[in-house]
């Protein structure tokens, strides 16, 4: 994908989550960043990139985010 900007089925297959799971952390706000204009969501490549490497972890024991 060469788009700066990814829609949510774009972000979902991008991220391995679900359309429902990205609603459901946008409702709570503790996915990632995001943009929502004219009725769009639209997430930023480096935002995604950026969320999934705060979420690594190197054993189960680190607290989570």
């Amino acid at each position: 994908m060469t788009q700066k900007y990814l829609s949510e089925n774009d972000t979902s297959e991008y991220t391995g989550l679900s359309a429902k799971t990205l609603q459901r952390y946008r409702a709570h706000g503790t996915g990632p960043r995001f943009i929502k204009t004219l009725g769009r969501v639209l997430y930023d490549k480096a935002d995604l990139d950026a969320w999934l490497e705060g979420l690594k972890r190197l054993s189960t024991s680190e607290p989570e985010v």
